[in-house]
C-alpha cells in the first residue's frame, strides 16, 4: 500500500523513453504532508497498487494523477503506461474487477 511505502522511483520521461530514474525515501507518513512531498518532487503520475481514498485525493488535490491497483514488474508497467496500455488485465492487481478499474478511467478522463 502506498499509504506505507518508505520509497518511490522516480522516472523522468522523455516522449516514450524514460530519461532518468532515482528512488527517493519518503519522509511523511501523514497522507497530506505525503502528497505534498510527491507534488514537490515534481511527480505529474503516480502509478501504485493499492492506495487509501484519503492520500488518493490529497494526491489528486496536489495535481497528481494517480493510476492504482497496478501490478507487475516495474520495467514493464512503465514501458506499458509510455505505450498507453497499461489498462490491460496483466496490470490489474489481483481481485480489483475490471468495473471498479474503468469506473475509475472511464468517460471524461485523459487517456493514459
Amino acid at each position: 500500500m502506498f499509504d506505507a511505502a518508505r520509497t518511490l522511483v522516480l522516472v523522468d520521461v522523455d516522449g516514450e523513453r524514460q530519461s532518468e530514474r532515482r528512488p527517493h525515501e519518503l519522509e511523511h507518513a501523514d497522507p497530506l504532508a505525503r502528497a505534498h512531498e510527491v507534488a514537490r518532487l515534481g511527480a505529474d503520475v503516480l502509478i501504485c497498487g493499492a492506495i487509501s481514498r484519503p492520500l488518493e485525493r490529497a494526491l489528486t488535490a496536489e495535481g497528481v494523477r494517480v493510476v492504482p491497483r497496478t501490478c507487475g514488474v516495474v520495467d514493464e508497467v512503465l514501458q506499458a503506461f509510455l505505450q498507453r496500455r497499461l489498462s490491460g488485465p496483466a496490470f490489474l492487481m489481483p481481485g480489483c474487477g475490471r468495473r471498479r478499474r474503468r469506473a475509475g478511467y472511464g468517460a471524461g478522463r485523459r487517456p493514459w
